[in-house]
């Protein structure tokens, strides 16, 4: 929600609350608390269901500190909300506003759908003018605030699945302890119930019901309840799919283990090209850049649609190409018009989003489609090309000549 002058005037000119934050610079500490003000203003434990504000280039006492408000400032304010380190990412809007005859750079942070909202794996929350980590009741209290009917598809819950239907011990061996920092953990007092909602892997603590999250992430077989939740590969010899198949295989199981053995299966098939020709020494690439495989396949693991169909993610290599077929169109933000365009990102599944994160699948948010193109063109292959609609997305990756 774009605020007025008048609000912002208003938030301003009031003492720091727990919707307000002033910061003279964008330097020293300053990018670690603005990220921690803007988790807690995600959060929004006072339940205001209004925006919280981060004023940048202002004084404690609400003047303004003379900051010159470039376009770099504003890119880098506004990579807080791709660079992965807040999770779900945050719906923030950063802007260049004159107020009081001022330039200052505005942060408006919405209240989160689904809290809570953690920066680097620690849930922070705003009580008054100050900040801080949330308690065990702090988190209670956002769990229980998520309301169904708004809950992304990603954590709702799945009626038929039970706790047992849950890899219990992968959770605490593997995925607890990338997610809570160690501290945090060390101190932690949940029960297992709790530890599970709290990560939203169950709807809630006392009624342990696995969510589509956690059946993804933890299922001992997701296909019993995602029946689509699988990579369908395909190795033709030829150009079309009527030609003879090489190699084929289901790929399936938890998203980790689904992602590191299409890994291994696109760099069995990835051979290198040595060119003796081109210069004098020899040079050696493959058909396709690695960076680029990996990061259209996850892509297609994060952003396909789980809900309401069947279909699994396709990739077909070709001996000319490789096509990733994503059930699922562009959500969002992102339309059939302007899909790929840079800085532009939204979620159909948020939480399977921070689950990437926390597995060392995704590094970093909206980034896919430039590591790509970038990874493409250094190869020596032609630029990546998109086929949009509003049910699928096919990704075309040509062979380096």
């Amino acid at each position: 929600m774009r605020l007025s002058d008048a609000e912002l005037a208003a938030l301003l000119a009031a003492p720091e609350s727990d919707r307000v934050e002033r910061k003279e610079s964008f330097k020293g500490d300053a990018p670690n608390t603005v990220r921690e003000a803007v988790c807690a203003f995600a959060n929004d434990l006072p339940g205001h269901g209004a925006s919280g504000v981060v004023f940048v280039g202002v004084r404690d006492d609400g003047t303004a500190a003379g900051l010159d408000v470039t376009d770099e400032l504003l890119r880098t304010l506004s990579d807080i909300k791709t660079d992965g380190n807040i999770v779900p990412p945050p719906a923030l809007v950063v802007e260049r506003r004159v107020l009081r005859g001022e330039e200052l750079a505005v942060i408006t942070v919405n209240p989160a759908d689904a809290p809570p909202v953690r920066y680097r794996g620690r849930i922070w929350v705003r009580v008054g003018p100050r900040r801080r980590l949330a308690t065990a009741q702090d988190e209670r209290i956002l769990n229980e605030r998520r309301r169904h009917r708004d809950r992304p598809f990603d954590i709702q819950p799945v009626s038929q699945a039970a706790l047992s239907d849950l890899d219990l011990p992968r959770f605490e061996r593997d995925y607890l302890p990338v997610a809570v920092p160690p501290d945090v953990l060390a101190a932690n007092t949940r029960t297992p119930e709790e530890r599970l909602a709290a990560l939203k892997m169950v709807s809630s603590f006392d009624a342990p019901v696995p969510t589509v999250l956690g059946v993804l992430v933890l299922g001992k077989d997701p296909r019993a309840f995602l029946p689509g939740a699988y990579v369908q590969f395909l190795r033709v010899q030829g150009t079309s799919l009527a030609d003879p198949i090489l190699d084929e295989q289901l790929i399936g199981g938890p998203l980790l283990d689904t992602a590191r053995a299409l890994d291994e299966k696109l760099t069995a098939h990835n051979r290198i090209a040595v060119d003796f020709t081109s210069a004098q020494t020899e040079s050696r690439h493959p058909l396709y850049p690695p960076a680029a495989l990996q990061q259209v396949t996850r892509n297609a693991l994060l952003h396909r649609s789980y809900e309401g169909t069947h279909a699994p993610v396709r990739v077909s290599w070709f001996d000319d190409r490789i096509e990733i077929s994503s059930p699922g169109g562009p959500f969002g933000a992102v339309t059939v018009d302007n899909f790929g365009q840079p800085h532009l990102a939204d979620y159909r599944n948020p939480n399977v989003a921070e689950a990437m994160r926390v597995l060392g699948l995704v590094q970093k948010f909206g980034a896919g489609i430039a590591i790509t193109r970038a990874a493409l063109r250094d190869n020596g292959n032609p630029a990546p090309e998109f086929t949009v609609s509003p049910s699928h997305v096919l990704v075309t990756l040509r062979c380096a000549p």
